[in-house]
């Protein structure tokens, strides 16, 4: 009954297979023949931003009570989770987004990295959505039933649909012109 109950879940379910999209409704720029063209954004959050430097200063005072002698030696240990917490806030702090012949290239932090890549040709549509930490569970880099969301302040997001995947969106500014130009170069690919 139970293997019955599974089977019959299982088919009501089951996707069809994906079909080719139509091409994009959004945005698309007229790109003239032999040109090179190259959009940036870059966006960042100044709580953040706070948030690491806070939580630097307290494994800096950590460290700095511990060779002064004010606190056991072990207890140098705590200044870790304080540093790593520090690090991984700043990393996540600022994004940067770049549209060029390639695709889309979403670098994090102020080192730009890790850095994530969408081919041009791997690409079939991008648009401009206005989006609030709340619609995607906060600040941060955010997995949800609407994809994967880089939400460092609410409104206008760059959001592209990749050929296999989830959406993918960056909340930066401009990102209209970000849409429209990778619908354009991604036209290109599929003529």
């Amino acid at each position: 009954m139970a293997a019955a109950a599974g089977a019959a879940g299982l088919l009501a379910v089951r996707r069809a297979p994906d079909e080719p999209r139509p091409a994009a409704d959004g945005p698309t720029l007229d790109i003239p023949a032999g040109q090179r063209v190259v959009w940036l954004a870059r966006t960042s959050n100044s709580w953040l931003h706070a948030l690491a430097a806070l939580t630097g200063l307290l494994a800096v005072a950590v460290v700095v009570s511990a060779l002064a002698g004010l606190t056991d030696l072990p207890f140098l240990l705590a200044a870790a989770p304080f540093a790593c917490a520090s690090l991984l806030v700043l990393d996540c702090s600022s994004v940067r987004a770049r549209v060029s012949e390639r695709g889309l290239d979403v670098a994090f932090g102020s080192l730009g990295w890790p850095t994530r890549h969408w081919a041009a040709e791997g690409i079939e549509s991008a648009r401009v959505e206005i989006r609030t930490p709340a619609q995607v569970g906060g600040w941060g880099y955010r997995l949800s039933g609407r994809g994967t969301t880089v939400m460092l302040r609410g409104g206008e997001c760059l959001v592209i649909h990749p050929a296999r995947g989830r959406e993918f969106a960056v909340s930066v500014d401009d990102a209209e012109r970000g849409a429209a130009l990778l619908n354009s170069l991604s036209a290109r690919h599929t003529r």
